[in-house]
């Protein structure tokens, strides 16, 4: 069991006070690995200033004496492969929604042992006078950068209440920060990103670089533990060359968080551009391997794809976000979008052997040599927390452990499950 934590409290806070509650809680693993709920009791010690005034930030610690699940007798957890996020619930004199985090930290957990959870902190301002009660929520347990989502399945009473008076300036509203007024906001055009460019040349020729436009892609990955699903935010940049475009995909976030120690030169990742408007088809971009070692637990970021589109039509042309393909240490990944956005929009001119017609598969008639895998079955994935939104692309690679709330799998190559 956990002992109490202290808040580190502003300056005019009170003394601090932390309060234990418990309530019945449903974990549910990731969707697709038939599993089944779990449905256990969730101990939580809140600690909090007992006395704050109106304009005070105070810290908050949410401090797990007990998790709803222990670690079933499968494999034992290694130390710093768990991770926890929730939310805490401000009510009364004021209403607030409290994002709390704990760092990946724990000791190695062995197989059915009690799952030991980090210290969760957040951040609450105070803008309102009169009692205002701390109350844990719904959590997430990230382990192996694998998600499993708890739920309160009843009533939770609060752990902890803040006695706020007034303060200095207390008498301004809540909300002190202005909003821009119309000369001051900025102009759409001063948003990078936000639509197809096509910009000038220096000198006023036509222009040889095109921007896209940030669109967010929902992606459907599969892997051996079943179906995930994902968004990301992608951009295609294009550059004339000729009658042709070299072209730029860029991944504006972190994609992934390793699950394991992953060597250099073992992640390749491609993808295949859907062509749209006047032309058909697709084409094929990738991207080179990981130059350096990744360590468990640090950001997999997919670099930038690159390949080379040749018009197959002449008209208004657009290019489009297509399947994600990552393949990592024998494995493949296959991400198919829930649906696609244009993200670049191009005047085209018909080249010999062009894209129109092509395959949807990203070869010769628009692709790039060397383009690596275009299966669409199979592969790893995952999603991690969450924030967010961000695609997991990879999930399960060969001796990786995931813990799936009630569960741990262990995939090896040439073997059955364990379950």
């Amino acid at each position: 069991m956990f002992t109490g934590a202290a808040a580190l409290l502003g300056v005019t806070a009170g003394p601090a006070q932390a309060a234990e509650v418990s309530y019945a809680t449903k974990c549910v693993p990731p969707s697709g690995v038939g599993l089944p709920d779990v449905n256990g009791t969730t101990k939580v010690e809140i600690t909090a200033p007992a006395t704050a005034k109106v304009g005070d930030t105070v810290d908050v610690v949410w401090k797990f004496t007990q998790a709803a699940s222990k670690n079933p007798d499968i494999i034992d957890l290694p130390a710093n492969s768990v991770q926890p996020s929730g939310t805490l619930k401000a009510a009364g004199a004021q209403s607030a929604a409290v994002a709390m985090s704990g760092p990946r930290q724990n000791p190695a957990i062995p197989k059915g042992a009690a799952m030991v959870l980090s210290d969760m902190k957040g951040t609450l301002k105070l803008t309102t006078t009169g009692q205002v009660t701390l109350t844990p929520d719904a959590y997430v347990v990230n382990a192996l950068s694998t998600d499993t989502k708890c739920a309160p399945t009843e009533a939770v009473q609060p752990a902890a209440t803040i006695n706020v008076t007034a303060g200095e300036g207390s008498s301004e509203p809540p909300s002190s920060s202005p909003s821009p007024s119309p000369s001051q906001s900025p102009s759409p055009s001063t948003s990078p990103s936000t639509s197809p460019s096509q910009s000038p040349s220096p000198s006023g020729d036509t222009p040889t670089d095109f921007t896209g436009k940030v669109v967010d892609v929902p992606y459907t990955c599969q892997s051996p533990i079943g179906e995930k699903k994902a968004t990301s935010p992608v951009q295609i940049n294009a550059k004339k060359n000729g009658g042709s475009y070299d072209l730029t995909v860029q991944f504006k976030k972190s994609v992934m968080d390793s699950p394991v120690a992953i060597p250099a030169d073992s992640v390749k990742p491609s993808m295949r551009i859907v062509l749209g408007g006047s032309d058909q088809g697709s084409v094929t971009v990738t991207g080179p391997t990981n130059a350096s070692p990744i360590a468990q637990g640090a950001p997999i970021e997919i670099p930038d794809l690159t390949g080379t589109y040749k018009p197959g039509a002449t008209g208004e042309s657009t290019l489009s976000p297509g399947v994600l393909i990552v393949e990592a240490l024998g494995t493949t990944t296959t991400c198919t979008p829930d649906s696609t956005s244009v993200s670049l929009t191009l005047d085209t001119e018909e080249q010999a052997s062009g894209a129109s017609g092509g395959s949807s598969s990203g070869s010769a008639s628009g692709g790039v040599s060397g383009s690596g895998s275009t299966s669409t079955g199979g592969g790893l994935a995952e999603t991690g927390a969450g924030d967010h939104g961000t695609l997991k692309a990879l999930g399960l690679i060969a001796g990786t452990a995931v813990l799936l709330g009630a569960a741990v799998f262990t995939f090896l190559p040439g073997r059955r499950w364990l379950r």
